[in-house]
């Protein structure tokens, strides 16, 4: 049976934020390009939640280690992307122990799952099984986790994740770099852990183009909307060089529609004033 972890309930009554971790030289490189943040983000508003910030952080283990030690602090929760194979440059899984304070140790339900896939290995190529032989026995390292950690199940090849919990309430979910793998467990993360923060109701995005205006001109009309209308969140887009509108800020509001029914009407009314030329609307749910 999976162990599963709980992680700390935020400690307001607002929803935690959601971060994402990419580690790896070879994004900070150019050698691949992260596919991560798109997907998580594909995952989160399927949810009805949102991406509130992510880092990139290259294979030095004093950076890793600093970052982890951030997001356990953060009250976030947090999907760490890479690094924890058993490779040299494979760092994450040392750097969340020290992040932590704690021992690294061989999860016995992650060295049950390892062995089962080396079994599985074996039997795939027609060789014998040998868990003792020296390369099987390295294999065992990606289930050395902080104390305290528990797994996150990985379908692909059974080799698992982890999930550990800071003292600042931040909880951190360690994946492989690999997107066949990483994103189921991505999702069977947010559906085994934070269903109760799936937002169910109905959620409308709706903005207008607007052109020759500035956005530090329009900012006190945006703050006066978020202000009035409460729950609803303001934003602005600008562009210098859009294919088919060149120089414009797409302005608009989203949040739940009785709000922004509301408050996109006032939005219309308070660019009055400015005498700016307004382009199509655009609306997205």
């Amino acid at each position: 049976m999976t162990q599963v972890a709980h992680p700390t309930p935020p400690s307001s009554n607002t929803r935690p934020e959601f971060g994402l971790i990419i580690v790896g030289d070879e994004i900070l490189s150019g050698k691949r390009a992260d596919k991560h943040m798109p997907k998580l983000i594909e995952l989160l508003s399927a949810r009805g939640l949102s991406l509130d910030w992510a880092d990139y952080v290259g294979d030095s283990p004093e950076r890793i280690t600093r970052t982890l030690a951030r997001a356990f602090e953060s009250n976030s929760i947090v999907f760490s992307c890479g690094g924890i194979g058993a490779t040299p440059d494979d760092h994450t899984r040392q750097c969340a122990g020290k992040a932590l304070g704690v021992d690294i140790v061989l999860h016995p339900h992650a060295e049950a799952l390892i062995r089962e896939r080396i079994q599985d290995t074996a039997k795939e190529q027609g060789v014998p099984y040998e868990p003792d032989r020296h390369d099987n026995i390295h294999r065992l390292n990606m289930g050395v986790f902080p104390a305290g950690a528990s797994i996150i199940p990985n379908p692909y090849n059974k080799i698992p994740g982890f999930t550990s919990v800071g003292a600042g309430g931040g909880a951190v979910h360690f994946v492989p770099g690999f997107p066949v793998m990483a994103w189921p467990m991505m999702a069977w993360v947010l559906d085994t852990h934070y269903p109760h923060l799936f937002q169910h109701e109905a959620w409308i995005e709706k903005s207008i183009v607007v052109y020759g205006a500035m956005e530090a001109t329009l900012t006190p009309l945006m703050e006066t909307l978020e202000r009035d209308f409460q729950g609803v969140k303001v934003f602005s887009l600008p562009s210098v060089d859009h294919p088919v509108h060149g120089r414009h800020i797409e302005l608009g509001v989203k949040g739940a529609p009785e709000v922004v029914a509301h408050a996109y009407p006032a939005l219309l009314a308070g660019l009055d004033p400015f005498g700016v030329k307004l382009g199509p609307e655009l609306v997205r749910k």
